[in-house]
């Protein structure tokens, strides 16, 4: 059936949370090996002299529609597995050639943000990725250079620029994928979606503030009666995983609610099999 742009109510905004983790807990295993799969493979394209840091930019659709399709397969009973990352591009050319452009464009404006704040924090801002990259870091390090001039000013750039970037990118994979729209339509109604939507985005985003406050002032209440206060920083890498897989389930209903065509569809428009 064809899409149909709709507006939400600001309510689903936390069911888009809560189905999300309720699809997450049907198929954990899978559903965070896909995520970590796609990190390991993210890592190694990073290692790319030159190109590494534009097509680990670029690959981020994929990532989302990846894991749209997967949520998707998983609602009918289906498989969940990582070879859902590169489904959408057995599409066919016209659609394939629009998902490319569409993480082309996306990989160049991400790779622009960067440049620009890295610029107005006077080059601190990539010391900072190069010093969390290495793993261990030095305490007084950091704070000298979260202390540099421009550094804050650098954070909230990329924050407001990553947003809006987010924005027109937030259903476009889909869109092509399962609307067949064009680059140039994806783009556009992605956005009119989310603006339409904005009352019940809110309500998401407020939603996941809450869960990563409750679980943090739980994590350090249990290691506090615990005596092992240092150990709760051992649960931020899984926890971590955890939200982002489930973040990226969550796409799904987001665009469902939207556009009230996605789980009613396969790729190739027919319905899928229950």
């Amino acid at each position: 059936m064809p899409l149909q742009l709709k507006k939400v109510e600001p309510a689903r905004g936390a069911r888009w949370l809560g189905d999300a983790f309720a699809l997450f807990a049907r198929r954990p295993l899978a559903f965070t090996a896909m995520f970590a799969v796609f990190l390991f493979a993210a890592l190694a394209v990073s290692l790319l002299p030159l190109v590494g840091g534009v097509l680990q930019m670029m690959s981020l659709p994929l990532l989302s529609l990846g894991f749209m399709v997967a949520s998707q397969s998983a609602l009918f009973g289906g498989p969940v597995t990582p070879a859902q990352f590169i489904e959408p591009l057995r599409a066919d050319p016209a659609r394939r050639r629009s998902l490319l452009l569409l993480c082309l464009i996306y990989g160049l404006a991400a790779i622009a943000i960067l440049v620009i704040c890295d610029w107005v924090s006077g080059g601190a801002m990539q010391r900072l990725q190069e010093l969390m990259a290495q793993g261990t870091v030095d305490q007084a390090e950091l704070d000298a250079l979260m202390a540099e001039p421009g550094v804050t000013a650098a954070a909230m750039l990329a924050l407001v620029l990553g947003s809006l970037l987010s924005v027109p990118f937030w259903h476009a994979p889909a869109l092509v994928h399962w609307g067949r729209q064009s680059v140039a339509q994806s783009l556009f109604s992605s956005t009119l979606a989310v603006w339409r939507c904005k009352g019940a985005f809110f309500v998401y985003g407020l939603a996941w503030f809450v869960v990563a406050t409750v679980f943090g002032i739980a994590a350090a209440l249990v290691f506090s009666v615990l005596g092992a206060h240092s150990a709760a920083s051992m649960l931020a890498l899984p926890a971590g995983l955890l939200f982002s897989t489930v973040f990226y389930v969550s796409l799904l209903f987001t665009f469902n609610d939207s556009f009230g065509g996605a789980q009613g569809q396969a790729a190739d428009g027919e319905p899928p099999a229950a």
